[in-house]
């Protein structure tokens, strides 16, 4: 599903450099938002086909987003992808009982995350 919108929701502007200029690389448009109030903002205005949620958000942490996200019925469909890098035990088990529908740890694998993201949306289509 090349040339679908992903809305990378990311405190650290060094990450959404590297994120934008990857998948922009494999033909995605990529949207920012660099907290999630104006995560949740630009979803409810643009319609992305995907999120990707940085979990350690100033104010409004990742989870709580997630959860809002979820519970808005125009957008409850879109998948939220957690990019964090929480690895401990138990992290990738909260991100999805928050609502997100797939984890991805940092440091991303560049090689590897335009297929991930190709793996989200083919499910999401599927589903």
């Amino acid at each position: 599903m090349t040339g679908a919108t992903i809305l990378y929701i990311e405190d650290n502007f060094e990450n959404r450099v590297l994120v934008r200029r990857v998948l922009e690389a494999s033909g995605y448009q990529v949207l920012e938002a660099e907290d999630g109030l104006t995560g949740i903002a630009v979803a409810e205005e643009r319609r992305p086909d995907l999120i990707l949620m940085d979990i350690n958000l100033p104010e409004v942490d990742g989870y709580e987003v997630t959860t809002r996200l979820k519970q808005t019925p125009d957008l409850a469909h879109i998948p939220v992808i957690a990019l964090t890098a929480n690895v401990m035990r138990g992290d990738r088990e909260k991100s999805l009982a928050a609502g997100c529908d797939g984890y991805i740890q940092k440091p991303i694998d560049v090689d590897a995350l335009p297929d991930q993201i190709a793996a989200f949306l083919k499910q999401r289509s599927e589903g």
